[in-house]
């Protein structure tokens, strides 16, 4: 660990616990599970989001730029390298808003309304395209309707050619597990609902 890191560290210490993992080549900080800053190549980030971005753009931080083989993408992450050194008392200010927009973001992807089809276990973005061009626009109608209707659903608007694996995707979906986890008797009770 570098001087750099262990002063940076011991500064976020001041807003509370934080844990470190492997990120990008460096070292991401996260504050329950969610990620607020970037350690990386001896540059300090600061995710921006909300007011945090203008505040950022204001003080004329730059975007993290993350380098593929091919590609280069710009994320929202601030370098605040420079503000570490000179304004620490204003970067504190700014890094515990980020920590708490960072929280609520996590949290909001993990509620019940951002839940999308292909969230639920055994569900992928082409099961959730199927689904959906069958009538069932979301989670919420999907639970509600249950596994055996959905099949059915769905097999009508294929024209009758799908497979049964798809019915204990959905019954595992509707239950919470992956489908290979239904056990015989289940699976021919929902054989015979079909």
């Amino acid at each position: 660990m570098s001087h750099l890191e262990e002063r940076f560290f011991n500064f976020v210490k001041k807003l509370g616990h934080f844990n470190k993992r492997s990120m990008f080549g460096g070292v991401g900080l996260f504050t329950d599970e969610a990620m607020f800053s970037l350690v990386t190549e001896g540059r300090l980030y600061v995710r921006g989001g909300g007011e945090v971005d203008a505040q950022f753009e204001k003080l004329g931080c730059e975007r993290f730029k993350h380098v593929k083989k091919t590609t280069i993408a710009t994320v929202n992450y601030f370098d605040i390298s420079e503000l570490f050194e000179k304004k620490p008392t204003l970067l504190l200010t700014i890094i515990k808003e980020a920590m708490d927009n960072s929280r609520a973001e996590r949290e909001f992807k993990k509620s019940k309304e951002n839940r999308r089809l292909r969230d639920l276990p055994n569900m992928q973005l082409t099961l959730e395209r199927m689904v959906k061009k069958s009538g069932v626009p979301d989670v919420d109608a999907f639970l509600e309707i249950g596994a055996v209707d959905v099949f059915r659903k769905v097999n009508h608007a294929y024209g009758g050619d799908v497979d049964v694996k798809l019915l204990w995707k959905f019954a595992g979906a509707e239950s919470g597990v992956h489908w290979t986890l239904l056990q015989d008797p289940a699976k021919k009770a929902l054989l015979r609902q079909v």
